[in-house]
């Protein structure tokens, strides 16, 4: 990852309290550092292509909604970013009230529309007749009940009643006690870093025509490459119907011989790829790869035909 230790500025997705500041917490180079909270993922993004901020924490993938489509397509449209990290948080929620609220007053629930339908069999089962007001974000759902809102109750991040004047009046009520959601730390192109053996790399790309078989001719450029995909999420190009981009990310580094291979197929197929980055892993996994696709196998490969060409003895 770069040195952006001597930087000022970090922007995430706020208020105070938000799962993206607790990602953000988690990168050593943004202690003690200036944190910019910002309204939407947009925003984050404009501050480091301006320069306001050296980087943003952004959530790209949820383990139980999926990709998070906001990211996917500003990180497709907006030129000059890099991925330099992963993160993740465990995603787990609490319903918070005003004091002197008890469980059975509450008839109208203030909540951002993921975190309710992540928390949707608790609520049915325990208030199953209230009414859901959607909000812009968790926080702010907590936060509106300090500000004359007609909800009772809202569901928030743990740790929100240290925040605000608020009672919590259940724990642990997400209905997947594992979901995990996946933060990235965006900052502006820089040069790729060292491998690790433990990398994750992010690309974009586009099918060269919606026809049969297109997909698959483009999966084929990582399968014969012994490349596993651990995303495969379809976005709109919204030029016209049947014109999807690919957000992909791919278990190795840009420096692996197999992946930097697969990624000069894959340009000579594709119109349009998007390098996004090639980053440390954040469950810190090593890549296995079997010896038929290891480096040595590629480089050999390379002198093998070099040799034919020069002339050489077999």
């Amino acid at each position: 990852m770069p040195d952006l230790s001597s930087a000022e500025t970090y922007s995430y997705l706020g208020p105070a309290g938000t799962f993206t500041e607790a990602a953000l917490a988690q990168v050593p180079q943004a202690a003690g550092k200036t944190w910019n909270s910002v309204n939407n993922v947009g925003e984050a993004l404009d501050d480091v292509v301006s320069g306001r901020s050296v980087a943003a924490m952004i959530a790209i993938e949820n383990s139980v909604d999926g990709g998070v489509s906001a990211t996917q397509d500003a990180l497709a449209t907006i030129p000059g970013l890099r991925i330099v990290g992963e993160y993740l948080v465990p995603v787990n929620f609490v319903l918070v009230a005003r004091p002197g609220t008890a469980l059975a007053d509450v008839k109208v629930v203030n909540a951002h529309p993921v975190a309710y339908a992540q928390s949707r069999r608790w609520m049915d089962a325990t208030l199953p007749t209230h009414g859901h007001l959607p909000a812009t974000s968790n926080v702010a759902a907590a936060a509106s009940l300090l500000d004359d809102s007609p909800a009772d109750a809202a569901i928030a991040p743990p740790g929100i009643e240290k925040l605000y004047d608020l009672v919590v009046l259940g724990e642990n009520i997400g209905d997947n006690p594992n979901a995990v959601t996946r933060f990235v730390l965006v900052s502006r192109s820089a040069a790729v870093p060292p491998a690790t053996g433990a990398d994750k790399t992010s690309i974009i790309a586009e099918l060269p025509d919606d026809r049969a078989g297109a997909l698959l001719e483009m999966l084929e450029q990582f399968a014969t490459r012994g490349i596993n995909m651990s995303l495969l999420e379809s976005r709109p190009i919204g030029d016209s119907l049947g014109r999807y981009r690919f957000v992909i990310d791919l278990d190795g580094h840009i420096l692996d011989e197999r992946v930097a291979d697969a990624l000069l197929g894959l340009k000579r197929f594709s119109p349009n790829v998007i390098f996004l980055g090639s980053y440390p892993r954040a469950d810190k996994q090593h890549i296995e790869v079997t010896q038929r696709y290891g480096d040595e196998v590629f480089i050999e490969a390379r002198d093998w035909l070099r040799g034919l060409i020069a002339g050489e003895p077999q």
